[in-house]
């Protein structure tokens, strides 16, 4: 990794996974120890915040340079990695723990909810980079099942053929769907090398009915940039092409890296991404099921339905530096 990449994440309180993996406590992870708050994925798909790990396999890797990404500029080379699986999820779960040690000590979280959150129960494969670069995918997948996790992989869909060769299939898949056309994606998505990127973005979006999991696809909203009359018809035609069980519309939020190319003005309100959903809504066949005006988000679909958490057949080792106390703790 890019040594001063590597500087920047850290600062950031990235705790690094061997070469290029990395594990960040979220937001939400905080808010629900702390004030016992969900995060949207909670209000629509029943995840339990304080057990879900936010992590990526390459949080320093990819081939987009997105206008909208808040975190740190990735390397402007691919360098594919093919770190053990084993060792990446069990120096994930390691890293995870040590970013919520803090937590045990504070009188405002609960004892008991303090001690679940060592074990989680949800991998949000997705905190930088693209995750489709790491070539053991699936084998990490499959072994997350085994230890009793879901997994949420959270993908810009420019490699259609990773995902058809998966082995193993996430839990629940996220497509980034951000542009509704060749011109807008290759000006807010930014291909960094392969002028054919927006070809391998249709080519997965035709993939999607074919594959046998839980498919979101996410919009992520730019005032000024994909969310007029025309890209909405243009984002249903892609949604109904992909036939996903939920659509997500996010507002874009105006923070981190991202500032460096666009505005406060490119922030929609949470009016105006109701309006947008309500809107695309009946042109896919859907109706709006929930949003959430703290995540500036909306769930677009037929019916809610809480993500399976599978049952664990292989326990964590005893030596992820975790307290004695909370070794007795069943994963699943």
């Amino acid at each position: 990794m890019d040594l001063l990449l590597k500087a920047k994440l850290q600062k950031q309180r990235y705790h690094l996974v061997g070469e290029h993996g990395g594990v960040k406590t979220c937001h939400w992870t905080k808010e629900s120890l702390l004030r016992d708050r969900q995060c949207y994925k909670g209000q629509f798909y029943g995840i339990a915040s304080h057990n879900c790990m936010q992590m990526s396999p390459v949080v320093d890797q990819c081939n987009l340079a997105c206008t909208y990404c808040w975190r740190e500029p990735h390397m402007d080379s691919l360098e594919l990695t093919d770190q053990d699986p084993l060792e990446m999820l069990y120096e994930s779960v390691r890293a995870q723990r040590r970013l919520l040690s803090g937590f045990g000590g504070n009188d405002a979280v609960p004892r008991d909810k303090w001690l679940d959150a060592q074990n989680p129960k949800h991998v949000a494969i997705s905190l930088n980079g693209e995750p489709t670069l790491y070539t053991r995918l699936s084998e990490y997948m499959e072994l997350c099942h085994k230890h009793g996790m879901t997994t949420m992989l959270v993908t810009n869909g420019t490699f259609p053929k990773v995902l058809a060769e998966l082995d193993t299939l996430p839990t629940q898949l996220y497509v980034s769907v951000d542009a509704p056309n060749k011109q807008v994606f290759d000006d807010i998505c930014k291909p960094k090398w392969n002028s054919a990127a927006w070809d391998r973005f249709e080519q997965t979006i035709d993939l999607l009915p074919s594959l046998d999991t839980r498919i979101v696809c996410r919009h992520t909203l730019i005032k000024g940039k994909n969310m007029s009359e025309q890209n909405i018809r243009e984002f249903a035609a892609l949604d109904n092409r992909a036939d996903p069980d939920w659509i997500e519309a996010k507002g874009y939020v105006f923070v981190g890296h991202s500032r460096e190319n666009l505005s406060m003005e490119n922030m929609p309100s949470h009016e105006n991404i109701l309006d947008f959903s309500n809107t695309l809504a009946p042109l896919t066949n859907r109706r709006v099921l929930s949003d959430s005006r703290p995540s500036r988000v909306a769930l677009i679909g037929n019916e809610m339905i809480p993500i399976p958490i599978p049952e664990a057949e292989i326990a964590f080792p005893e030596d992820l530096g975790i307290a004695p106390s909370v070794k007795h703790l069943k994963i699943a």
